[in-house]
């Protein structure tokens, strides 16, 4: 009876998000960039994009090509 107890345990414990990451608003915000045709990237935009919103709760920037 008490595996199941350790059993319940690991699985919530996969069910937690890692720390520093919000787990599902940082998918969604990077899903709403894709859909704004653009990238997540890390260090910021290149000299041929331009910055359209930010990605992971705003540690990365969402670019795309300039019009």
């Amino acid at each position: 009876m008490r595996i199941h107890y350790l059993l319940f345990f690991l699985f919530f414990l996969f069910l937690l998000p890692i720390p520093g990451e919000s787990g599902l608003l940082s998918r969604i915000s990077s899903m709403i960039c894709k859909v704004r045709q653009g990238k997540c990237r890390v260090i910021g935009c290149t000299s041929k994009e331009e910055k359209i919103g930010t990605c992971s709760l705003g540690r990365r920037k969402c670019c795309r090509k300039k019009k």
